[in-house]
């Protein structure tokens, strides 16, 4: 259990023993949504209802996306006022990995979203206690290191659906099991064998000349919300629609070659945001990273609105997935930073998680209304700007 304890010296280091334990976990927390999401569950609803099941997995990931949004704040919460991360996290392994499991005896579409919503509920009951635990336990001065190691967690959740779909491995219900026995295997070594060095003075308010400093974190809080809001966005739309962009521009495009950009992505952003990630954390300059990469999405952005070829476009797209990812790693653990409040880490990063979950109920109608207008050239450039914003109000906001 997770406990409050006196005040340590502020210099302390946390182990890497942690911090790996930790990244693999974090890793696991990917896996437990990705492959599902993204292979699984798509391949389950065309198969059992057939030319229905885009509308249907359109209906789940909107059911999907509010139950989430809800969840982490009310996990994030509880794990609050319980003081005990480790429990919640436990507990949301077993009940999302005994309802993913539970997927394969669903036979109708209410029952699925009902499944969805429990699931999510379950996911979340462990997504941010866990990630409310490394704010607690990780100080300022590591946090660059802990977001270059956030950064392999993607690239673990998309290496672990490769696996369970491996053709011959596993069949449709027996690859539920598998990947709750994985996503366990990955997160239960930490809460069992991080032992994480107690960091009192990440876990109780600091005061001066008698009055607890709460409210001077505010205005960066507001900045780093609405800036990974915005990147999130324009992530989100890119990797839901860049495919149908290839095809449009080079009809020989495969979703093969959209999956290995997407692979290549997320393998190069690791060791860039791991070195960017230690840099900061010598230089002491948490912002920087976030500003130049949020600049460098942008100018991604407007390399797709200019490429009309397969070749540029898929450069383009490396420009800004590697930038997003690394921002994106880099920001959540530099987001712990900033929280001004220690007894409301976990219910402030679920509000925080709000920009993961609102991207996928916005994006879809923001497509949708400026495709037809002005192209896919439109959308990229409206997206630049939104990265262009990000950089703007990193660049402007007081040191972190």
């Amino acid at each position: 259990m997770h406990t409050f304890t006196p005040d340590r010296p502020h210099h302390q280091q946390q182990s890497l023993r942690f911090l790996l334990l930790y990244a693999l976990a974090a890793a696991g927390g990917s896996a437990a949504y990705a492959p599902f999401l993204t292979l699984l569950l798509p391949v389950r609803v065309t198969g059992q209802w057939g030319a229905q099941g885009l509308e249907i997995l359109s209906y789940t990931a909107f059911a999907g996306a509010v139950a989430a949004s809800i969840a982490n704040i009310v996990f994030g919460w509880l794990s609050d006022r319980t003081r005990n991360r480790r429990g919640w996290i436990l507990a949301g392994v077993f009940v999302s990995g005994v309802l993913l499991v539970a997927m394969q005896h669903v036979e109708t579409v209410a029952g699925l979203l009902a499944m969805i919503v429990l699931w999510q509920v379950g996911l979340n009951m462990m997504l941010n206690p866990l990630l409310a635990w490394a704010g607690d336990c990780v100080p300022d001065e590591q946090k660059g290191l802990l977001g270059g190691l956030l950064s392999i967690a993607p690239a673990l959740g998309a290496f672990t659906g490769m696996i369970i779909t491996y053709p011959g491995l596993a069949g449709g219900d027996t690859r539920l099991v598998l990947n709750a026995v994985i996503v366990a295997a990955m997160i239960l070594p930490v809460v069992f064998f991080g032992r994480p060095r107690p960091m009192p003075h990440l876990v109780t308010a600091v005061h001066e000349e008698g009055r607890p400093v709460e409210h001077a974190k505010d205005e960066p809080v507001r900045r780093m919300w609405l800036a990974r809001l915005l990147v999130q966005i324009a992530e989100a739309a890119l990797f839901a629609f860049l495919l149908l962009w290839l095809r449009s521009i080079d009809g020989t495009m495969t979703d093969n070659d959209t999956a290995r950009v997407f692979t290549a992505v997320l393998i190069a952003s690791v060791p860039l945001a791991l070195v960017i990630g230690r840099w900061s954390d010598k230089v002491d300059r948490p912002r920087l990273p976030l500003t130049v990469t949020a600049g460098g999405a942008a100018l991604g952005l407007v390399a797709l609105a200019g490429a009309h070829t397969g070749p540029t476009a898929m450069a383009a797209y490396v420009l800004f997935g590697v930038m997003a990812g690394i921002f994106l790693a880099l920001h959540s653990s530099q987001t712990l930073r900033v929280l001004p409040r220690p007894g409301t880490r976990g219910r402030d990063l679920g509000i925080f998680n709000l920009t993961n979950t609102v991207p996928s109920l916005v994006m879809p109608w923001i497509v949708l209304a400026l495709i037809p207008a002005f192209g896919f050239q439109g959308l990229f450039l409206m997206l630049a700007g939104l990265s262009a914003v990000a950089c703007l109000l990193l660049a402007t906001m007081p040191r972190i």
